[in-house]
């Protein structure tokens, strides 16, 4: 099964309806997603017990940015191949 990101507009829209004291499962059904990456977007990206819809993007630009995968080249295989 794939999956996406959210987009700084479905970030906007969770941003007024958590405003507005919509539920997470509300929230989740207005933007076909699952609640808990509803649940998950809010806990992860809130400050002062507020979330901000621009400030939780650039966090995700940010860890986006820094993430990588695990190299498969390490010393052995340079000996090997050397």
């Amino acid at each position: 099964m794939s999956y996406h990101h959210l987009t700084i507009s479905e970030r906007i829209r969770v941003e007024v309806l958590s405003i507005l004291g919509y539920s997470t499962r509300f929230i989740a059904k207005f933007l076909h997603r699952h609640h808990s990456t509803i649940a998950r977007e809010l806990s992860r990206n809130k400050f002062e017990n507020e979330y901000v819809s621009t400030s939780a993007h650039n966090k995700y630009l940010e860890r986006r940015k820094n993430s990588s995968h695990s190299s498969k080249y390490n010393e052995f295989l340079s000996n090997l191949i050397s």
